[in-house]
């Protein structure tokens, strides 16, 4: 490896119309990623009938979050080399590949056979595809948020990369919309027999817009001009592993995002289940209950992130993981006593909460790391992060329920996730303040 001086890092100076332009493409593309989950989320229960018809409903959510889970697994994969070649021939070249692959695996989903016609090889199929979603989501999560960063004006990083979180809630939303608005419209029997397929299919029209703004963007100034300097990584992997702070921030990397376990794959993406199955609230119940929540942080994200803007990450993350440790049991006893206003209430505030995380989490874990290696370096960390505490998190739900018969074990969760990150952010240095490094 060839040894690189720190140069003094250089300040963005970026036209507010530019920085418009890459924000839309970034949050396009985001929404595009993440729209899948939504759809997850809500039609687990439709899946588990058709993929696995010859288990209980019990059983058959469990093999549906089993899947579910299994892709995430895929993501560090996705890191590593989309990272690599991110870090090599830049960012907006994979972000076009990222969301083509997933635009396809989604959409293919929504053309499978059912068991019903090809046995045990369709949930098979359908878990191979997952893995292709899995690999291009860890490619997408640090390649958008560094692009973001990379283009971003001084003093408004925070800002900046908080909208593609809106647009990860969003795409929540979306899916859990038009799958609830489908299951109500068509009722059990046809979403069983055809109209689980439509969610899937509308992934094609999402992708086609976002590769086509993808397509017009150039790459981040960081990234040119380390790239016309000749500071490009041979191996930027490698390059990380070798430096006891890089090795220090993927670390730190893996444990900040705990509480991405207990808010957006459980209190988001797990809720529609849980409430169904485990709680006994209607669908349109839950689905209200979801999307007032979905709502509620969709508004608070962009508060948070012109908030560390102004304080620093470290206070606000800080500040959302002492809230959730206090909130996560209350709140879920809200919801849980049945009451649909008392359950928007509780959700809402933990919705609120959390978004002091996601909001601001992904910009701490750039600013960790230079131009050369970041990509793969911060890919690497929060993808492994996300195998073990987030995909894993519904399934870990539904089993310790199951195994217990205490309807509050997301609410402890939530409590030991929220503490986890609160450690391991105090061990962060504070870079808001100070330009991206290239070097």
């Amino acid at each position: 490896m060839t040894a690189v001086a720190a140069a003094q890092p250089t300040p963005n100076v970026v036209d507010p119309r530019t920085a418009r332009k890459v924000t839309l493409a970034g949050c396009v593309g985001i929404f595009a990623e993440l729209y899948d989950n939504g759809i997850f989320g809500f039609m687990a229960g439709t899946l588990g009938v058709v993929f696995f018809p010859d288990a209980s409903n019990a059983v058959q959510v469990q093999l549906v979050f089993l899947g579910y889970a299994v892709s995430f697994f895929f993501r560090p994969l996705g890191g590593i080399i989309c990272g690599h070649l991110g870090d090599r021939i830049g960012r907006q070249r994979m972000l076009v590949f990222v969301i083509l692959l997933i635009s396809v695996a989604t959409a293919a989903i929504g053309m499978l056979p059912t068991y019903a016609s090809i046995g045990i090889a369709a949930p098979i199929l359908l878990i191979l595809l997952r893995v292709l979603q899995g690999f291009s989501v860890g490619g997408e999560a640090s390649g958008a948020m560094s692009f973001l960063a990379e283009h971003a004006p001084e003093g408004k990083r925070g800002l900046y990369t908080s909208y593609a979180q809106i647009a990860s809630f969003l795409s929540l939303l979306t899916g859990t919309l038009v799958a609830a608005g489908m299951t109500s419209g068509l009722g059990s029997d046809a979403m069983e027999s055809w109209g689980w397929r439509v969610p899937f299919l509308l992934a094609v029209p999402l992708g086609v817009a976002g590769l086509y703004i993808r397509k017009r963007i150039s790459d981040t100034p960081n990234f040119n001009r380390l790239k016309e300097s000749g500071g490009l990584s041979k191996n930027p992997l490698k390059e990380a592993f070798t430096s006891s702070e890089h090795r220090r921030a993927m670390l730190l990397a893996l444990f900040i995002p705990l509480m991405n376990g207990s808010g957006y794959y459980v209190l988001f993406g797990y809720m529609p289940t849980f409430m169904s199955t485990e709680l006994h609230f209607s669908k349109v119940q839950g689905l209200l209950v979801t999307s007032a929540s979905l709502v509620a942080i969709s508004l608070a994200i962009p508060f948070m992130g012109r908030l560390s803007d102004r304080i620093g990450r470290k206070k606000v993350l800080s500040g959302a993981a002492i809230a959730m440790a206090a909130l996560g049991v209350p709140c879920y006893l809200l919801i849980g006593t049945g009451n649909v206003a008392l359950a928007i209430l509780g959700a809402s505030v933990m919705a609120v909460v959390f978004a002091g995380h996601t909001g601001v989490i992904h910009i701490l874990l750039v600013e960790l790391f230079p131009t050369r290696v970041r990509y793969s370096a911060y890919g690497l960390g929060y993808n492994i992060s996300s195998a073990l505490f987030g995909g894993t998190a519904p399934l870990l739900m539904t089993y310790l329920i199951a195994q217990t018969g205490n309807v509050n074990v997301p609410a402890f969760y939530a409590v030991v996730t929220a503490l986890g990150t609160l450690i391991a952010v105090s061990r962060v240095t504070d870079k808001a303040h100070l330009p991206l490094r290239d070097a």
